[in-house]
């Protein structure tokens, strides 16, 4: 994979072995389920000078040189990075103060993010008192202040003063509720405590601003976070000043990195289409933003004899690029693609200035090292392997290697978002129309190459990929580079140009949605096993490297054979149950070998949140799920509030449901009434319909919603599972009543009635039930109390092993192993997880 410029020497290969050990120790630390003590990392940190001495050069063999030095990086990287988490961890919130009412003084750090619900930002907590006293809580949380009379998921808030304008850098004294953070923990979901882990965040928190409550007081303006305060002004200003609300989110995302201001479908145009890494700041954008930079720093600077004389025009371009880069990268929120490049940048800047020839794997992996040692987490995130896998590609294929020679230390790129080295020698702009042309295809070239190498890695991580994305991109890069990104940065000092800027983005956008909405634009597939993900990451690198045909068409069965593998079904006669870790609300997968059915939604969570798009369907795309009918027990929001996402990505799925049919969802799909006696067979397995009955549809009054749960007995003859939604006692007599002397009721695992309330799970029904599991879907400290503390005992009674989601995150459970229940937060435990006691 190396070329001419290889680590032949023992220096480079010295180093570049000593790096690749501290990336590959921190994330082995990083899979680790628990933390060890202090003292074990600190004995990984001193093991590494030790076996590093023993490596001196000319002791051993090469080989065992190399491998020895790899061990001695390895141990600093888990030992730096374990320590740093122990240390972390110590700092995280007393179980004691949850659910709490402190009175917190703090200092807002980030932009507040304002939605329908209230605002969410950043506190760094200076005092915290719990009934007049000092209290040590975490230095900063995640708070939320929402508006009036508005319902936290699972938590009822009241009635609330309307949040006031929070500004960066503000001085406040609030009362916070806080908890420790708590997500949920689905199949191939969004880890929550690990976003909040990486960003410093061990605790959340609302704001209490009811009548009853301390007001909520402002304290003045502090310059703790200028730069913060300076992107939310800016932002604000783009939001204000640009009618077009999807050119000011697209535009506010591009200048100060708030994709936050981009609306959720506007997002799913772009996955579509593959040009969400241009929405981000990324690694093109921050390049482009030093080419330029260069180019008018070293314009300006030949213009003075004596700026000349003390330093001569190229190196001063190269400096001035490098550094209004980095402050553009740190004014757009320093992710992580913008960290990589400015380290890169910052790198190979130095390599040049004085006069160093690097060869391109040792500039590269230092880079990556640079950022594991300023981030160690952010080996978890999807943009970090697809930035640094990406130039890795443009290094090792003529791409980047022709261009190693020019820089003197590790080449370029040209057109594609995530790799963003600098522009050979900031050339200024013009030259002939045969180098334009060519540098033209090369664009074209390396971007097909990184489409190509990229899109196992992309289909490993996302389960996704855009056919049209190569497409797509031809047009939308040097559209977005060239075009909106400069007229969004320039309207912040004339206005007026965001009009233009609007324009171009209503072009682009007219592109990318004739292009998302062509017949196959975005294939999507199961998420496959790590280890076969890997083997078509291997195999997209060995198609794009330059190497016979014979070597590279050995990637192509890697690819194969993860773009045919399909997840583990049910057996036929066999069925599983998959509880979704959706918080306060029901949602229950159940599959046979060839159909599936999908009970309740989940709830919404706020005006733009619910557990449909944020859970439900990235799991069915996960597990390549197809639905076949779709069941809503009633209509209370937690079992209905992700439907209509659910909905529209399963138009074939039939919905049978006790809804009324004004119900909104009606006009999505129509349904059908759940009623006793309906039965159907999928697979060798019967699904059938305990309850209600017809005449309870016609009552007068209307009978409550949870009164008209539907109730779902799937069986195979042998083993039974019983899915009631929210009925209540009287419900429960009913059908004791009506099924007394049968077996219709007796099943192996109970989905808990509504979920653990006070109102249900009677000693009698369960008599009647007999379960061996009951699955209780809840959120964590739950407003509801659920599940309540009588009930929790009334199972236990009744010797129900009973298993809580905020426990054991999804619950699986299979027909043809009723012994065991599969907790996701148990099966993929790591130390950032929130441990529930």
């Amino acid at each position: 994979m190396f070329s001419a410029a290889t680590l032949t020497s023992a220096w480079p290969r010295t180093v570049f072995a000593a790096l690749l050990g501290v990336v590959l120790g921190t994330a082995v630390q990083l899979q680790q389920p628990v933390l060890w003590p202090a003292w074990v990392y600190i004995g990984f940190g001193l093991l590494a000078p030790v076996a590093y001495a023993l490596a001196a050069p000319k002791r051993i063999a090469m080989a065992v040189t190399t491998a020895v030095v790899v061990l001695a990086g390895m141990a600093l990287g888990v030992g730096s990075t374990g320590l740093r988490a122990v240390v972390f961890a110590s700092q995280s919130l007393a179980p004691t103060l949850e659910g709490r009412d402190l009175r917190i003084t703090g200092v807002v750090t980030d932009m507040p993010q304002r939605s329908e619900a209230g605002l969410r930002f950043r506190v760094a907590v200076e005092q915290a008192l719990l009934d007049g006293q000092a209290v040590e809580v975490p230095a900063r949380m995640d708070v939320g202040w929402y508006a009036g009379g508005y319902a936290l998921a699972g938590e009822q808030i009241g009635l609330q003063r309307v949040p006031a304008e929070v500004q960066a850098g503000e001085r406040w004294q609030l009362t916070l509720r806080p908890k420790a953070p708590h997500g949920g923990i689905n199949p191939h979901g969004f880890d929550f405590e690990l976003w909040l882990w990486e960003q410093g965040v061990q605790a959340t928190a609302y704001v209490r601003a009811g009548d009853k409550d301390v007001p909520p007081q402002r304290l003045g303006q502090t310059w703790r976070a200028p730069v913060a305060l300076a992107r939310q002004a800016l932002r604000d200003r783009i939001l204000a000043s640009v009618p077009d609300k999807r050119a000011a989110g697209l535009m506010a995302a591009l200048v100060v990195g708030d994709q936050a201001a981009v609306d959720r479908s506007d997002w799913d145009v772009f996955r579509a289409t593959g040009v969400s890494h241009l929405v981000s700041i990324s690694g093109l954008h921050i390049t482009m933003f030093a080419w330029g930079a260069a180019w008018l720093t070293g314009w300006l600077w030949r213009r003075s004899r004596r700026l000349c004389l003390a330093l001569p025009a190229p190196s001063a371009a190269l400096l001035g690029g490098v550094l209004l880069a980095c402050a553009y990268a740190v004014f757009a929120g320093w992710g992580v693609p913008a960290q990589r490049t400015c380290l890169m940048l910052a790198t190979v800047a130095l390599l040049r200035l004085s006069g160093a020839r690097w060869p391109w794997p040792l500039v590269w992996m230092l880079a990556c090292a640079a950022v594991v040692a300023l981030d160690p987490w952010a080996l978890l995130q999807p943009g970090f392997w697809l930035s640094f896998v990406a130039v890795g590609v443009l290094f090792a294929t003529d791409s980047g290697a022709a261009r190693a020679e020019d820089t003197g230390a590790g080449g370029s790129k040209h057109g594609q978002s995530s790799a963003g080295l600098p522009q050979g020698r900031f050339a200024p702009l013009g030259g002939s129309a045969l180098r334009a042309a060519r540098s033209v295809g090369a664009m074209f070239r390396e971007q097909w190459v990184i489409t190509l190498a990229l899109a196992p890695l992309t289909l490993l991580l996302f389960g996704q990929l855009s056919v049209v994305g190569l497409v797509a991109n031809l047009l939308a890069i040097p559209w977005v580079t060239l075009v909106v990104t400069p007229l969004a940065l320039l309207g912040a000092l004339l206005p007026g140009v965001w009009d233009v800027a609007s324009w171009a983005v209503a072009l682009l956008w007219q592109w990318l949605a004739w292009l998302a909405v062509l017949p196959g634009a975005a294939l999507v597939l199961p998420l496959p096993p790590l280890g076969l993900g890997l083997g078509a990451v291997v195999g997209g690198l060995l198609l794009v490297l330059p190497a016979p045909w014979h070597v590279r068409a050995l990637g192509v069965p890697l690819v194969l054979l993860t773009l045919l593998w399909r997840p583990a079904l049910p057996a036929a006669g066999q069925f599983e149950l998959l509880v979704a870790d959706i918080g306060q609300g029901n949602a229950v997968l159940v599959r046979t070998a060839r159909h599936a059915l999908l009970f309740d939604a989940g709830p919404r969570y706020s005006l733009e949140s619910d557990a449909g798009h944020r859970v439900l369907v990235p799991l069915l795309k996960a597990l390549d799920v197809t639905l076949d009918t779709v069941v809503l027990s009633h209509r209370d929001i937690d079992h209905v509030g992700g439907a209509a996402a659910v909905l529209a990505m399963q138009p074939q799925a039939a919905l049978l449901s006790s809804i009324e049919s004004e119900h909104p969802l009606q006009q999505l799909r129509r349904a059908q009434r759940c009623e006793v006696g309906q039965i159907w067979e999928w697979d060798g397995v019967q699904f059938e319909v305990l309850h209600p009955q017809p005449a309870d549809y016609a009552a007068n009054p209307l009978p409550k919603p949870n009164a008209l749960s539907c109730v779902v007995r799937i069986g195979t003859g042998q083993r039974t599972a019983l899915l009631v939604g929210d009925i209540e006692a009287a419900q429960e007599a009913r059908l004791v009543q009506t099924w007394q002397g049968t077996d219709r009721l007796h099943a192996d695992v109970l989905l808990v009635p509504h979920h653990g309330s006070k109102t249900s799970s009677t000693p009698e029904f369960l008599a009647a039930v007999a379960p061996q599991w009951a699955l209780v879907q809840a959120g964590y400290r739950n407003r509801f109390g659920h599940p309540a503390t009588p009930v929790v005992e009334r199972y236990a009674e009744a010797r129900i092993n009973l298993v809580s989601s905020p426990r054991c995150g999804a619950m699986t459970w299979r027909s043809e192993q009723p012994q065991n229940v599969a907790c996701s937060r148990e099966e993929d435990r790591h130390y950032w997880h929130h441990h529930v006691p």
